[in-house]
């Protein structure tokens, strides 16, 4: 579980691609932050707004195994991460202040980038959602863009407006991520828990 409060950016130095007749996978090699200092094998780590787990690391790099389930769900989000840092969280420890939202790692979907734009010291955002996870979202309720947690300041149709202030420009990727780009998306957990108890 995550908290959707950055904590690092980094870069991907290479990637290794296996496939086979029934299913394909990727790992993917970035470079550690310093502050990452308490790492172990089996860690969890939101790697872009996905919960990825460490299968090995050491003083300069980790290495996580992308999956056919987790490619799917990133489409062409996926073809994007070398263009730009990618956002890095470890887990939450039980006890610690929760800053954001609780964050699982898992995506529902990709938003487009249908605008973006700096707004005084700010940065407006507007993302398009597909439409079986528009119910999630409402004005003053919390959405997680490749891993960051932000508020919601207004949903138009399948068109969600969110607004960077200073800090989450710099510490984030999401300022640099241009117009017909992709995001991903997860919803927020307990709206998500809302309406699974409602349908029963």
């Amino acid at each position: 579980m995550f908290s959707g409060i950055v904590e690092a950016q980094t870069q991907i130095l290479s990637t290794q691609s296996e496939e086979n007749a029934n299913s394909k996978t990727i790992r993917i090699f970035v470079n550690k932050p310093v502050s990452f200092d308490d790492l172990k094998k089996g860690d969890s780590i939101c790697t872009n707004g996905v919960c990825l787990t460490i299968e090995d690391y050491n003083q300069d790099h980790i290495q996580f195994c992308l999956g056919a389930e987790t490619l799917s769900v990133l489409g062409d989000s996926f073809s994007q991460w070398n263009q730009y840092p990618l956002n890095l969280e470890r887990s939450m420890k039980l006890g610690d202040r929760i800053h954001g939202h609780l964050v699982t790692g898992h995506v529902d979907g990709l938003g487009k980038v249908t605008g973006s734009y700096q707004d005084g010291e700010c940065w407006q955002i507007i993302i398009q959602i597909s439409t079986d996870i528009k119910k999630f979202f409402r004005k003053k309720g919390s959405i997680c863009l490749n891993g960051v947690s932000l508020t919601v300041n207004d949903v138009q149709d399948d068109l969600v407006a969110v607004c960077l202030i200073p800090e989450t420009i710099t510490m984030t990727n999401l300022a640099k991520i241009p117009v017909g780009s992709y995001m991903n998306v997860e919803s927020d957990y307990l709206a998500k828990a809302y309406f699974q108890l409602k349908v029963k």
